[in-house]
């Protein structure tokens, strides 16, 4: 699995990774933070996504990013959320849609 050797904002609204392999990857911010996966943004029940990217605001920013072991980084958001945990194999899948 890659693994992000630098992350770093891009602009005002936008996040970048570098991996290990080479790629730079690109996060729009609203669109990072309406894809948590965590119980408050995706009902533990159903499955079903309750927070989506519409639903953040526009000036929507990373706080501080915190490494969750070898595998994740825990983001905190300026709207006040923390809880969701970016896998980086989420990450990549999330590049691919952003």
């Amino acid at each position: 699995m890659p693994t992000p050797i630098n992350l770093y904002p891009i602009d005002d609204q936008t996040l970048g990774l570098e991996w290990d392999d080479g790629r730079h990857t690109r996060y729009a911010l609203r669109f990072l933070r309406g894809s948590c996966r965590c119980a408050s943004c995706v009902d533990e029940v159903t499955g079903q996504r309750v927070v989506f990217p519409e639903h953040i605001p526009e000036n929507i920013r990373a706080l501080e990013a915190r490494a969750v072991g070898r595998y994740a980084f825990q983001f905190v958001w300026s709207d006040g959320h923390e809880s969701g945990i970016y896998t980086f194999d989420y990450l990549r899948e999330l590049a691919q849609q952003s």
